[in-house]
């Protein structure tokens, strides 16, 4: 029997009682078909046990000073639990009791904090051991035993590659990590990169295929075209040479049977201005398709031309099926911090629903040109509001209704897709509004897709820089580069619900349900219900009838009723958890569900370095 069935065969077996991938299955739909704990046993979840990392998060990040989050999505394979921290650390648990089996610290004497959401398993054949498989904040991808943690001598170098060379050559000192799992196909590691933001030139964000034994490299799929590659002409001359962003910082998702892997391709750098790099920037902002044997491009899908909003695709592709007129498509989803939902065919790329392209604002900034058109799905509907008014601003307390009544007669704002112009403007949503990196799950029997939103802001304005600067303009404001419409207590400017888990016919491309997300305690406190809270970290779907989510930041865990929205369960935590959780069977028979509290994010939320997992009594 070829490797390639036996690989398909045992993650299959796998995904029953554990969670083997990332989304749980190669295609990332983060259903599970456990049952043990449904809608009418969920209220009797008791904590089983609790995992300190020994790592309380704290220091800057990419956005400003905040705690670092701890997004980690633990695998549950066989008898061991694989987990990674903030520092690249990689930590083997007894999925039972929590009980530490082994570690790996890439990073002895630590560099710093930074978001890392997990590892790959790879579960060998039968002639080599499994694999563990990690990328690290300073550049290298790690193959370690999966029963020991030991490095496995015979992948690159003692069991390590350094991911900078043929990217990052020409700039040394230049930020590269990994900071999400790889994918695995068949044999081969597929990795991506978190590369600058800022200035425009620096490390490419290609995408690298190498073999799952040795580490040699197999493929490489060039995010910016090179010299004679399709779609070289959709950039300005001399604007592809050195230019760093275009990269998979998110999660890449295979379709296995047909040999495919997507890539949620980021935005070009610099996020916000693209004077020297005119033209739709291809493949920046894209769901791209490509065979995951041989690197070579089956499709793509910009969703955005011309970023200009760091409106880059976050969250893992979701494959999921589409049943339409008597037919079952295979499709794909991609969710955006626009609220947008696009859902494609997923061997061609078309549209399952209608997607126009919108005429959207011209920018006033000396040297830009704003793409005049935006591709805006039909079906199914936006999950984040684009305007507001005045009259929508929020009135929680007397104190944030003046706030956000003085900071908005400062603004401009043109509806979707306006351009962060001269004057100080308002992005609505901003780059933590709509749908995160927390991605969807999907309830192939209910045929329901759950995406957990924001209705977050952004402020900024463009402002020229001093001649000779590596960009002409950045984006600014009195509150920072990444200023966010809210008050002081973070509490977003218009009226609540700020935090909302949406529930999507994929059939009908309708919405069949939408609730508030999470509560603001002091608001509570006086009175005021049903605000929803920001939130990043992703939800799970189980047989059982349910939707797990924490994600928000009033450090809640919660059940929800697949079918109807209800809330149906809620614990309190150590601290918030921006991550996504998963369920797995024990040996012991027991059904666990399994949450990263750590807190920290973009906030505010205290820090902390909880694993906790739950069960029945």
């Amino acid at each position: 029997m070829p490797f390639f069935f036996i690989l398909f065969i045992s993650i299959a077996l796998h995904a029953q009682t554990d969670w083997p991938v990332y989304g749980h299955d190669p295609g990332g739909m983060r259903y599970s078909p456990l049952r043990q704990v449904d809608v009418r046993n969920v209220t009797r979840l008791q904590r089983a046990w609790t995992y300190h990392t020994g790592q309380v998060t704290g220091g800057a990040g990419s956005r400003g000073a905040h705690a670092v989050a701890f997004e980690t999505t633990p695998l549950v394979v066989g008898n061991m639990l694989y987990l990674s921290t903030a520092t690249s650390r990689v930590v083997a648990l007894e999925p039972e009791t929590g009980r530490e089996l082994w570690r790996y610290d890439p990073l002895p004497g630590g560099s710093g904090y930074h978001a890392h959401r997990g590892v790959a398993y790879w579960p060998g054949d039968g002639k080599t051991p499994p694999r563990v498989l990690s990328g690290t904040l300073d550049g290298r991808l790690i193959a370690l035993n999966a029963r020991t943690g030991k490095p496995v001598p015979g992948f690159g170098v003692e069991g390590q590659i350094d991911l900078r060379r043929g990217v990052a050559d020409r700039f040394p000192e230049a930020a590269y990590a990994v900071t999400s799992p790889p994918a695995i196909y068949r044999d081969l590691v597929i990795v991506g990169s978190e590369v600058p933001e800022s200035p425009g030139r620096g490390p490419r964000g290609d995408v690298r295929a190498f073999d799952i034994r040795s580490g040699k490299l197999v493929w490489q799929f060039h995010t910016v075209p090179l010299h004679g590659e399709q779609g070289e002409n959709t950039w300005q001359a001399g604007s592809r040479e050195d230019r760093t962003g275009v990269n998979a910082w998110s999660l890449m998702t295979v379709d296995v049977e047909r040999g495919l892997v997507f890539l949620p391709i980021g935005s070009p750098a610099y996020d916000f201005y693209g004077g020297d790099r005119k033209g739709q920037n291809l493949y920046g902002n894209c769901l791209v398709a490509i065979d995951a044997a041989t690197g070579k491009l089956r499709w793509h899908y910009q969703l955005v031309h011309h970023d200009l909003w760091d409106y880059d695709p976050p969250a893992p592709p979701a494959l999921i099926t589409v049943r339409r007129e008597g037919q079952t498509i295979p499709a794909v989803v991609q969710v955006t911090k626009m609220g947008l939902v696009f859902i494609l065919d997923r061997l061609s790329g078309k549209p399952i629903y209608p997607i126009p392209e919108i005429p959207v604002p011209r920018s006033d900034v000396p040297g830009e040109e704003a793409w005049p058109t935006q591709p805006v799905p039909s079906k199914p509907p936006p999950l984040s509001r684009s305007t507001i008014t005045r009259d929508d601003l929020s009135s929680v307390t007397p104190e944030s209704k003046r706030y956000c009544q003085e900071l908005f007669d400062q603004l401009s704002t043109s509806g979707r897709y306006t351009p962060y112009g001269l004057k100080l403007t308002l992005v609505f949503p901003g780059t933590l509004g709509g749908a995160t990196w927390s991605g969807v799950s999907f309830d192939s029997t209910l045929r329901y897709l759950f995406v957990n939103t924001n209705e977050v802001g952004a402020v900024g304005q463009m402002v020229k820089q001093p001649e000779g600067s590596p960009v002409a303009y950045r984006r600014a404001s009195p509150a920072g580069e990444y200023a966010r419409f809210w008050d002081p207590n973070m509490w977003p400017c218009q009226r609540p619900p700020w935090g909302l888990l949406n529930a999507i016919n994929v059939d009908t491309g309708e919405i069949a349900w939408r609730v508030p997300l999470g509560v603001t305690d002091a608001l509570e406190a006086r009175g005021v219900h049903n605000t929803g809270a920001p939130n990043i970290g992703g939800s799970i779907a189980t047989a059982g009838g349910l939707v797990f989510i924490a994600a928000t930041n009033d450090s809640r865990f919660r059940a929800f009723e697949s079918a109807t929205g209800r809330e149906v369960w809620t614990v309190k935590l150590e601290a918030s958890g921006h991550a996504t959780p998963i369920t797995y069977l024990g040996k012991n028979g027991k059904q666990y569900i399994l949450i990263a509290a750590g807190g920290g994010g973009f906030f505010g939320a205290a820090p902390s370095d909880v694993i906790a997992a739950f069960a029945l009594p």
